[in-house]
């Protein structure tokens, strides 16, 4: 690849469409039939086609994830699909089972294949044995090292090498799971984990006494670390520049699951920091502008504290403390084009008004300390001081979420500048 690539995560076209608006090169999204994002994708033959349209007109790409592990029936459909995104002219396909790797290059043999991170390719035999394959690139395995990316580099130089650097960690091994089948018969090696990890458990530490050769069971209830399986999200983005050195040309963003704020959020963070990589400044330079961007992202975030993970050679940190670290900051809306409506409803409102229309995700009031993070990652910090409902032109204390969600005004300060759709707005809120 000529440049560093920043892919991101699409759950549905608006995810999509923010992840674009906020910096990334490419985005990847699946099939419900044979993605690992069953019940949180939005995305059917037409939307994909769509979104490969709308990707394609701003020389964007779109990668579909067919990673499920595949049994027999899976295979009925699959032929058919492929045909169909073939037509599509999508960029590339995200594969973890050898079976659906076979048929694809069997129906579709120009098809560009990307082994998915859930094949564990963590050496550089296993990459040499999928570029034997045809494969044009490796999503290396979360454990994989920051040496042996530089080995496997050294080795399979054309191979192009992503890896992740931003979301949430499994407990387990690549994601090879099989709480959730056990709990509530949902399995995540097809797409539907109930991520048991993340729940509370009652810890209980076995005592075995043997006197002679009779065995006594004592059972003692600790009364701390009930979230003994929570890991800490991955954060790689101090390491970038060396992961640039090692060889990764793909910095991969996890989270099909999450919100447009976290979509736009972490997009336009690393975007910021890839094109940092690019320009000739001091090192001390970088480093403060990379601790600010760190920063932001570990304080303006509901996350469970960051981990390097196994890049360094360190074993992943886990937050048995809670679920999740409270923010300060709540997502309250993002920024709708204004339609020919709206404007008729405030045609009589001073001319020098710089409105921004807005769909409210959470409640936002009159008085809130509120924050507008533009595509650019260019904060805007300014007081909500009057609100308007979009249809009715009612003034409001205070605008609502939820629902189909509300449609609100803000005046801001014309010094602010143009505010573009897709902006993401988030309020000061206390944290208990």
């Amino acid at each position: 690849m000529s440049k560093l690539e920043l892919l991101a995560p699409a759950g549905n076209k608006l995810k999509m469409a923010t992840a674009f608006a906020y910096g990334a090169d490419a985005v990847y999204l699946g099939l419900p039939d044979f993605s690992l994002r069953v019940r949180i994708n939005d995305f059917n033959l037409l939307g994909i086609k769509e979104a490969v349209q709308e990707a394609h007109q701003q020389n964007k790409k779109v990668y579909i994830t067919l990673n499920i592990f595949a049994h027999n029936q899976h295979f009925e459909k699959l032929p058919q699909y492929l045909q169909e995104l073939k037509k599509l002219k999508v960029d590339a396909l995200i594969i973890s089972d050898p079976g659906i790797i076979f048929v694809v290059q069997e129906t579709w043999p120009q098809a560009e294949i990307h082994l998915s991170t859930q094949a564990n390719c963590t050496n550089l035999a296993a990459v040499k044995f999928w570029a034997r394959q045809g494969l044009q690139r490796i999503i290396l395995g979360r454990e994989v090292t920051l040496s042996e990316i530089k080995e496997i580099h050294r080795a399979v130089p054309k191979m192009e090498l992503e890896y992740f650097v931003q979301g949430a960690m499994c407990m387990a091994y690549s994601g090879r799971c099989f709480l959730s089948k056990l709990f509530v018969d949902r399995s995540a090696n097809l797409g539907d984990c109930a991520q048991p990890c993340r729940w509370p458990y009652d810890v209980q530490r076995f005592k075995l006494k043997t006197d002679n050769h009779q065995e006594e069971l004592e059972l003692v209830e600790e009364k701390h670390g009930t979230y003994l399986l929570n890991s800490k999200d991955l954060c790689l983005i101090k390491h970038l520049q060396e992961l640039k050195a090692a060889g990764v040309t793909s910095f991969k963003i996890e989270g099909r699951a999450k919100s447009v704020y976290y979509q736009a959020n972490v997009v336009g963070i690393y975007r910021r920091a890839i094109n940092l990589l690019n320009k000739k400044i001091k090192p001390q330079e970088f480093q403060k502008e990379i601790d600010y961007l760190y920063s932001e992202l570990e304080t303006k975030l509901v996350q469970r504290g960051y981990t390097t993970g196994f890049l360094l050679g360190e074993k992943a940190d886990q937050n048995i403390a809670n679920a999740h670290n409270s923010s300060a900051w709540e997502f309250c809306g993002q920024v709708l084009k204004p339609l020919k409506s709206y404007a008729k409803v405030f045609k009589n409102l001073d001319q020098d008004a710089n409105l921004i229309y807005f769909k409210v995700h959470n409640t936002i009031k009159v008085g809130d300390e509120v924050e507008i993070i533009r595509p650019d990652y260019d904060i805007i910090k300014v007081q909500s001081q009057q609100l308007w409902d979009a249809h009715s032109g009612e003034e409001l204390s205070e605008a609502h979420g939820g629902g189909g969600g509300q449609i609100a005004v803000l005046k801001l300060n014309k010094k602010t500048g143009k505010i573009p759709a897709l902006t993401v707005l988030r309020r000061k809120i206390d944290v208990v």
